[in-house]
């Protein structure tokens, strides 16, 4: 009777032997992928499991069964070689999902017939051809842009931005307190210089540098050095454990008095061209308003978003007036789809010579105005009394349904025009719900972002940083420099940094944008899709504290959409963005 050993298995091997085996397989698998030819399931099976299969491919999973594996296929749109008469009929009758007896069947039609093999080759080239048209569709935002002199203007607000150059940022960096402060005057009275196109000597540039610390500069109300105020959309982990001295009934209707003064302050200097526009940040949405004239528009405007239901019913009980422009769009191509139609219907009516007669209610009228209109053809068939009639509840119900299930989205941004964002303003100044009750951002007033001072407001500035690295590139490495710019980073702001850097990094560099992706929506195009004057526009606005060639790109269209800039790139003096 043999002794059983503790600990022992009976399949264990010595280290050279599970060497000689690893040796093996390896050698196995590399003439199999020589061969060209698609591995069987006894041969994944033999594989180990950390050498590839081939350069490029992925490493099997150790933990799949290699039993029940789906058969490797190539890649859609792969052509096969042309010296194998057949050697895509084991590709074919994998994604015709063929086995057993019906796959010997379809391959012995396939070679009876070579007109089988032609048909389904033309299906799965069409397929592909469509998976590959969808994907492109899908991915075209990552498509640079054409190169052009100027970009388009970004309504969106960006929280960090990242440049990266060939050419260091080193002017950037320590400003002279001299400097610093003149880059302060200079923002205060609004006074711009315009650089050269090179600058050969970037950090003994004082202009440059001026200018760089004048355009790091914004406004903000209410401030708390201790307490991030910017996004206030999604900030509530950030705050948590962070006391305010709003918690206080007293102190909370103090601050939200002074919200009001600053409020109504900015809002004055807007409706006077002395501001250009600026933000009202709450911890639900996020409101934009711009001057007039300021893209593409004659009148002040407003954008709200997100929006919900509730928010829309009470605007619309204070009397304010407002477009949904996401649901316009959809009316315009619902309109235009139904008048091809009609075109197409009197086409034929002219051909076969009879007269289609309309209907009276059927055109131009509100559904809302006759609900039975519906279901006439119900009694022409005479089974109205087999189907159950909605009544007006629930087609009520049905209608709110599909408005809350925009709430939250981009889709559910709002337009206010001309006078009614003054009956805006008020009612957001007694709204009691733009200040949350609860959580940590409880008793803060909504935050207020300008380019331009207002009353009650705070000077501060985007932080800058610039750190220089080495790269690999190709077989050798070469110095990569970067400048990061963090904090509530405005339209304005954007622009104006390019032109600085067009100028010092001699016309070539890249941005990387982060956006604060609830604002990415205010690039909608809200213009009224009429002429208007751009020299008048811009001697109006002259006065709102932007560079000129700022206000140019802030007067023209929004093209942008529900997107806003990602990458943003120069090289030889010209951008190219992608979204």
């Amino acid at each position: 009777m043999c002794s059983v050993v503790p600990d022992y298995s009976p399949g264990f091997k010595k280290p050279p032997e599970t060497l000689r085996l690893k040796r093996k397989r390896s050698r196995r698998s590399e003439t199999v992928a020589v061969a060209g030819e698609f591995p069987s399931a006894a041969a994944l099976k033999d594989l180990p499991a950390s050498p590839r299969l081939c350069p490029g491919s992925r490493r099997r999973n150790p933990f799949l069964n290699v039993e029940n594996a789906p058969r490797l296929l190539p890649a859609p749109g792969l052509v096969q070689p042309s010296s194998q008469k057949f050697a895509g009929v084991e590709w074919l009758v994998a994604r015709n999902d063929v086995s057993g007896s019906s796959g010997k069947q379809f391959l012995k039609s396939l070679h009876e017939d070579g007109s089988i093999w032609k048909e389904e080759l033309s299906e799965i080239a069409t397929a592909d051809t469509l998976i590959n048209d969808s994907y492109l569709a899908t991915s075209n935002t990552d498509v640079p842009s054409s190169p052009s002199y100027e970009f388009p203007a970004d309504w969106s607000i960006k929280t960090r931005l990242l440049f990266t150059s060939s050419q260091s940022f080193a002017w950037a960096d320590h400003l002279k307190a001299q400097e610093e402060s003149q880059g302060y005057i200079q923002h205060c009275r609004a006074a711009f210089i315009n650089l050269p196109q090179n600058i050969q000597e970037p950090k003994l540039s004082t202009e440059l540098r001026c200018a760089f610390q004048q355009n790091l500069v914004y406004w903000l109300h209410p401030f708390f050095p201790w307490l991030p105020l910017f996004p206030r959309i999604g900030a509530d982990r950030k705050m948590v454990g962070k006391s305010h001295p709003c918690a206080s009934n007293e102190l909370q209707q103090m601050f939200l008095s002074e919200w009001s003064l600053s409020f109504t302050s900015l809002y004055n200097l807007l409706r006077a061209k002395l501001c250009p526009y600026f933000y009202v940040c709450t911890y639900q949405f996020t409101v934009l308003f711009r001057a007039a004239g300021l893209a593409g528009s004659d009148t002040i405007t407003a954008l709200i978003s997100p929006t919900t239901k509730g928010l829309r019913e009470a605007m619309k009980n204070e009397g304010i007036e407002f477009v949904l422009p996401f649901q316009e769009i959809r009316q315009k191509k619902i309109s235009a789809t139904a008048s091809s139609l009609e075109t197409e219907l009197e086409k034929d009516t002219e051909i076969t010579g009879n007269e289609i007669e309309e209907e009276p209610g059927t055109s131009g009228g509100d559904d809302d105005d006759d609900d039975d209109d519906g279901f006439l053809w119900l009694v022409e068939m005479g089974v109205e009394g087999k189907i159950k009639k909605p009544d007006t509840i629930s087609t009520k119900l049905y209608k709110e349904k599909n408005e809350i299930k925009m709430d939250h989205r981009p889709e559910s941004l709002v337009l206010v025009k001309g006078t009614n964002t003054f009956t805006l303003l008020n009612f957001l100044i007694n709204c009691k719900s733009l200040v949350a009750s609860a959580g940590p951002q409880a008793g803060i007033p909504p935050t207020l972002l300008s380019p331009v001072a207002f009353r009650g407001a705070t000077m501060q500035t985007l932080k800058a940083r610039s750190v220089n690295v080495r790269t690999q590139a190709h077989s050798r490495y070469k110095d990569l420099f970067s400048l990061e710019i963090v904090g509530p980073i405005m339209p304005h702001c954007l622009h104006a940094l390019s032109m600085l850097l067009k100028s010092a990094q001699n016309g070539t560099f890249s941005a990387v944008c982060y956006t604060h992706e609830p604002t990415a929506v205010l690039n909608t195009d809200i213009s009224d899709k009429q002429h208007i004057k751009k020299e008048s526009l811009i001697k109006d606005l002259c006065n709102c504290g932007l560079h000129p060639n700022t206000l140019d790109q802030l007067i023209l269209n929004s093209t942008l959409g529900k997107s806003s800039i990602r990458l943003l790139e120069m090289n030889d003096y010209l951008y190219t963005w992608k979204i």
